[in-house]
């Protein structure tokens, strides 16, 4: 089993809060795990530190088994981010955002490759629109299409699914069924327990900066995991 991420004791203080408490997390290639939990819990902190954005206050962080603290160029082309901001212009068109976002990461085949990114997303009859004529959904998924431009093995979301309508989260949980097919390891925060659900393969919740359960999503009985959810939440972990 080729363990991607792994964290060992990672906590996170911002002077007297504590937004992190001994984090032990370890995800083999391949892996898709929706992290739920109320807000205030830590779920942004912990995404933050696994993308070197933040350092924790102690513990280690490894991607690949290297300390993520030793970034490489290769650690750092390996993840892709999909955040609330989507970091696309808006006056430029999809082609034209992911053009910009392709010569930066210099992917060789840049036509072809934009080209394939564009389809995975479902936006190919939108590549010469203006991003501003585009609902939330639609940049959303062009958010994503920007992330995979350089092909990363790690993906974490967060929140993707805020401020879509049945019809665009519908679309969206389709392209992260497509995500998880190959070798990519994924991690996504979400609010969303039912969309979660759908698309992982292991599940954690996580409150008041621990993560409190983490199982694989063939063990979890789907059907009263929200009351589980709420449950575990209530006792004293929030």
């Amino acid at each position: 089993m080729n363990i991607v991420i792994e964290c060992e004791k990672v906590s996170k203080s911002y002077e007297n809060i504590s937004a992190l408490r001994d984090i032990n997390l370890r995800l083999a290639q391949g892996s898709f795990l929706a992290v739920f939990g109320p807000n205030g819990a830590g779920k942004t902190t912990l995404l933050k530190i696994l993308s070197n954005l933040v350092r924790p206050t102690s513990g280690t962080v490894k991607i690949n088994g290297v300390p993520i603290s030793d970034e490489t160029n290769e650690i750092r082309r390996s993840i892709g981010v999909v955040s609330h901001n989507t970091f696309l212009y808006n006056n430029l068109t999809p082609y034209e955002n992911l053009e910009f976002y392709g010569k930066m990461y210099n992917v060789p085949d840049l036509k072809k490759r934009i080209g394939e990114v564009i389809d995975e997303v479902g936006l190919t009859a939108r590549m010469n629109d203006p991003v501003r004529t585009f609902s939330r959904g639609m940049m959303q998924r062009l958010s994503i299409a920007r992330v995979l431009m350089p092909d990363p093995s790690i993906i974490y979301l967060d929140e993707p699914y805020t401020g879509l309508d049945q019809h665009a989260a519908i679309k969206l949980r389709d392209i992260l069924r497509n995500l998880k097919k190959g070798d990519r390891t994924i991690i996504m925060i979400t609010h969303n327990i039912e969309r979660g659900l759908e698309v992982c393969t292991h599940v954690a919740i996580q409150a008041m900066g621990r993560i409190v359960y983490m199982e694989e999503i063939e063990k979890v009985d789907r059907d009263n995991f929200e009351t589980k959810y709420f449950d575990m939440v209530g006792k004293g972990h929030y």
